[in-house]
């Protein structure tokens, strides 16, 4: 719903206005593609490589790309019914594992947020561009992921964690055994504390996952990850 709605307001300015401003430079953001090249492809004639083609990625379904073999993670995130959007793009590109825990990308991610600007302004040009279809997919900046640095620093209670995990583990075995769902046993503490926070933010669309996120403060998240993460 909330996706909608901010869909559905900046649909609105695009009609008003006529266009929508972009907030990179899509020049620069050919140079920084160059990272992405040994793996991605883009443009007239781009084809699956080592990962997806980025022709047309605005708008679209996470692990839709025909012909591609997707991990699991990618396809689990799909069935939840996660999109590239600007804001979605955003957050990958700084953090691929915010979105996707165990994703096939070896790539650390780009800090710097006018790299990542750039760069969905230079994928821009091979999506839909709004001042030509006022509905597709707006490149405006609405904010990465807002995680302080001070929240990754927390150093967790395993104890009270073990005191918390009933909920999770409900639908997550605590051996690590896969049932159709992820392991999250042995998680490095810093992955599951983006992930979580990427749920609380609605960022990853797992609805079910959102609602427990949100229920939860930044000291229980860590104390989680204490926990989870020291189990064999």
């Amino acid at each position: 719903m909330r996706a909608l709605t901010i869909l559905a307001v900046l649909v609105f300015a695009a009609s008003s206005d006529g266009a929508v401003a972009e907030t990179g430079d899509a020049e620069r953001g050919a140079k920084v593609f160059r990272q992405c090249v040994s793996c991605h492809q883009v443009g007239e004639a781009a084809k699956n490589r080592v990962g997806p083609h980025l022709n047309g990625v605005f708008g679209r379904l996470a692990g839709s790309v025909a012909g591609f073999r997707y991990s699991d993670h990618m396809k689990r995130a799909s069935a939840d019914g996660l999109v590239w959007t600007f804001e979605t793009l955003d957050a990958f590109l700084e953090n691929p594992k915010s979105l996707v825990s165990a994703t096939r990308m070896s790539f650390r991610g780009l800090k710097k947020a006018q790299d990542r600007a750039d760069i969905l302004a230079y994928l821009r040009r091979y999506s839909d561009k709004p001042s030509d279809i006022p509905e597709s997919e707006p490149t405006l900046h609405l904010g990465g992921p807002d995680l302080d640095p001070a929240v990754l620093a927390l150093q967790g209670d395993p104890d009270y964690g073990e005191y918390l995990s009933s909920e999770c583990t409900t639908c997550h075995q605590a051996d690590g055994s896969n049932q159709g769902i992820p392991s999250i046993t042995s998680w490095p503490a810093e992955n599951f504390v983006v992930a979580m926070h990427a749920y609380k933010q609605q960022l990853r669309p797992h609805p079910v996952m959102q609602m427990l996120a949100g229920r939860l403060s930044d000291e229980e998240i860590a104390a989680l990850a204490a926990y989870f993460g020291g189990l064999d």
